[in-house]
């Protein structure tokens, strides 16, 4: 069976491209490597490697293929603010055109990873019936791509969305962008944790390997269980106040829990509830937030990631790139 991943190059691409390998997919991975090519496998038989982006790439890069899950995206609320322009017509412009040639080429099933930022804030736990309430161009594009590909679907052509929780842990295209993982670096360079003002936000979260595998089960799942079906993507046990997660960092990786604030209130804030996909697909988390601060101070520490690597930092990087001309 033959998978078409976009973003394939990105923080969750280059973690997923390897384990569909590993399951036997043949695997096209399409993205425009603003980081590097060397975040995925070489070229061979069962990967082809296909430099592009969503909003322009031929139709014809569908040709045989089964599956799609639709990665390619600006990838966070901040850079989603850097050009709200560009935010839409990739994040929502784009992955409707890839879902929209995807079922007129004969595709199966398209699997739109999204994000659980859509609730943007909300005083009580929320779950897939929930009202949104995105707060940022990053979430409203989502929230707007959500809705206009699951009208895609039908008998023949399977739509599946997956509202993310934040992700964690080491990726080949690595992120210190991401609030465990910046945290756990914020301390290996400057003896203190970073934390986003005030701290009593709430937020769930979810190993990069984890959320890997929740697209595969909803690849490879009945179409009856996920068709038009909107997942949570993460485990009720990984719903943290900012704060207390980083004092549970601290504790999990053996250091003084020293902290420092930084930027504006954070004015987004939810808890999510995952029971749907624990019930519908049997998934639940191998990794817990403790797991992945270990996993990235052990690669710090080894040597493994670059911790002044400018392209672990999303937004800083794409600045750089357009300052010297190039087209994001």
């Amino acid at each position: 069976m033959r998978v078409l991943v976009t973003g394939a190059g990105g923080y969750i691409g280059s973690v997923l491209v390897p384990m569909l390998l590993e399951k036997g997919y043949e695997v096209t991975a399409l993205d425009r490597f603003f980081f590097g090519r060397d975040t995925l496998p070489p070229a061979d038989n069962k990967l082809k490697i296909v430099e592009g982006d969503i909003r322009w790439i031929d139709p014809g890069v569908l040709k045989g293929i089964d599956y799609v899950i639709d990665l390619a995206a600006l990838s966070n609320d901040s850079l989603g603010e850097l050009d709200p322009i560009r935010t839409w017509s990739i994040n929502h412009l784009g992955r409707l055109r890839i879902a929209s040639l995807a079922k007129a080429m004969g595709v199966k099933r398209y699997i739109l990873p999204s994000s659980c930022s859509i609730y943007g804030f909300h005083n009580h736990v929320v779950d897939e019936r929930s009202e949104p309430n995105p707060l940022t161009t990053y979430a409203k594009a989502n929230l707007k791509v959500e809705q206009d590909v699951l009208s895609l679907s039908d008998d023949s052509f399977t739509v599946v969305i997956l509202r993310q929780a934040t992700v964690y842990g080491v990726s080949p295209r690595m992120r210190f962008d991401l609030a465990i993982n910046g945290m756990v670096r914020g301390f290996f360079k400057n003896g203190k944790i970073p934390i986003l003002r005030d701290g009593t936000q709430w937020r769930p979260f979810v190993h990069v390997k984890d959320t890997s595998r929740a697209m595969i089960m909803a690849l490879e799942a009945p179409a009856d269980r996920v068709n038009g079906e909107i997942f949570n993507v993460g485990s009720d046990e990984q719903n943290y106040q900012i704060f207390d997660l980083a004092r549970r960092i601290a504790e999990s990786i053996g250091i003084p829990f020293k902290y420092e604030w930084y930027g504006l209130p954070d004015h987004r804030s939810y808890i999510v509830k995952f029971t749907k996909i624990k019930d519908r697909l049997g998934f639940y988390p191998l990794f817990s937030a403790e797991d992945g601060a270990r996993e990235v101070w052990n690669a710090l520490v080894e040597g493994k990631v670059d911790p002044d690597d400018e392209r672990t930092i999303t937004i800083n990087w794409y600045k750089k790139l357009i300052s010297e001309g190039i087209e994001i």
